[in-house]
């Protein structure tokens, strides 16, 4: 701008002669040029800070995208595992209410008071046969439900299994003994009171 001024007094110093209206004219053209100068200034700032500005969201953008595609990418690994384990205990679920469902029908179907006391033994041998199966399967799905819900909050609350299971014809001497005593012991108390009668009557 110094330069600027300077130049222009050289031209004005060259001239032979320098009247108020040139010098007037000359003034007007510095100070329109100086104005010029300024709103050409200002136009670059305003470019500079619009730049700026564009340069910080891109960088915004560069770090967010950066940060949300890491954060998905693991999000989508972690839920496709659980619901892998999901399916895999949701499929168990259903086995096991399935073959829970199918010992419980046979466990309700058994009426002890429906069966032939002559063949008293075979039906018990096949209905203790029955609670042995149901025991057993209880157990081994009970296993499994709680080995699929290691860690989840959402533990299925199944009751606990039986702290021994016999398969069938393990049971003890004695156990069957009583068990048998158990089940003739209606028949004994009939059978006594019906040779009590008889000999009431003969007396």
């Amino acid at each position: 701008m110094a330069e600027l001024m300077r130049e222009q007094m050289l031209e004005l110093s060259e001239e032979e002669s320098v009247t108020p209206e040139l010098l007037d004219s000359q003034v007007q053209k510095a100070q329109e040029q100086l104005l010029a100068l300024k709103r050409q200034q200002e136009q670059i700032e305003k470019q500079k800070r619009e730049l700026e500005e564009l340069s910080r969201r891109q960088e915004e953008l560069d770090h967010g995208r950066t940060e949300m595609t890491d954060k998905l990418a693991r999000s989508l690994v972690v839920l496709e595992r659980d619901a892998y384990e999901t399916q895999k205990k949701l499929e168990q679920l259903r086995a096991t209410r399935e073959s829970f469902a199918q010992h419980l029908e046979v466990l309700e179907a058994i009426d002890p008071k429906s069966w032939n006391p002559a063949d008293l033994h075979r039906e018990l041998s096949r209905a203790l046969s029955t609670v042995d199966d149901a025991r057993a399967e209880f157990s081994q799905q009970r296993s499994r439900l709680h080995a699929l819900a290691e860690g989840d909050a959402q533990e299925v609350a199944l009751p606990e299994a039986a702290p021994e299971i016999r398969a069938t014809g393990e049971r003890p001497f004695m156990q069957w003994m009583l068990i048998g005593f158990a089940f003739t012991l209606p028949l004994l108390v009939v059978l006594i009171a019906l040779l009590v009668s008889m000999w009431m009557a003969k007396g």
